[in-house]
């Protein structure tokens, strides 16, 4: 399910689909930190589904043309939490799970209206796909240990505050290297099996829903 090539049909539907995973990514680390007791994200007006908050317009657009992009990451104050490693922690896996979990009702209006005779809108049928595919891609992203993406987060929040700095300091590089190796065709064997396997489980509790 990973798209190649460049349509206006394309990018139109990707527009939506862009803005409900970048959004809902970033509304879920605001709401839990939020919750663990940092208001920060409350402070800087990303405690909203409202995606002008969240969305990074060169970001944006890198991601309609070249796949790879970014939105505003959501500022958090660690000294806020009662348990600073593991509040932050999750925090860092709220954005990922949320793109699982907005993939997940993609693909199951998917199959719903699939299922009754509905999807009868090419147009439709292609957003919703790209909800999914968006969601899922966005999760398995963020999941990779590259500084700065939410994986590495999650293991840096484990290790010694001194290699927590050098690790930071380490995220312009290894983003640069990211996306030079998502350009190649080391991506799609990367993403293409974990898709997959997430799409399975996906179906296997769809199937028994419907």
């Amino acid at each position: 399910m990973l798209f190649s090539g460049i349509s206006l049909t394309m990018i139109l539907a990707s527009i939506p689909a862009l803005i409900i995973a970048a959004a809902g990514h970033e509304f879920a680390h605001a709401k839990v930190a939020d919750m663990l007791g940092d208001s920060t994200p409350r402070s800087m007006g990303r405690l909203t589904l409202n995606p002008v908050a969240h969305l990074d317009l060169i970001g944006s657009i890198a991601f309609l043309i070249g796949g790879f992009g970014w939105a505003k990451p959501v500022m958090v104050d660690t000294s806020n939490f009662r348990d600073p490693r593991t509040d932050y922690t999750l925090v860092s896996i709220a954005g990922p799970a949320s793109n699982v979990l907005m993939a997940f009702l993609g693909y199951l209006a998917l199959r719903f209206l699939g299922s009754y005779g509905l999807l009868t809108n090419d147009s439709l049928e292609l957003v919703l796909t790209l909800i999914v595919v968006y969601n899922i891609n966005f999760a398995i992203l963020n999941m990779m240990p590259i500084p700065p993406l939410d994986g590495s987060r999650i293991i840096t929040s484990l290790l010694p505050r001194d290699l927590q700095f050098t690790l930071e300091r380490l995220s312009f590089v290894s983003l640069i290297v990211l996306i030079l190796v998502l350009n190649t065709p080391i991506a799609s064997k990367i993403f293409i099996p974990l898709q997959q396997t997430i799409l399975q489980f996906f179906e296997r509790i769809v199937s028994i829903i419907l």
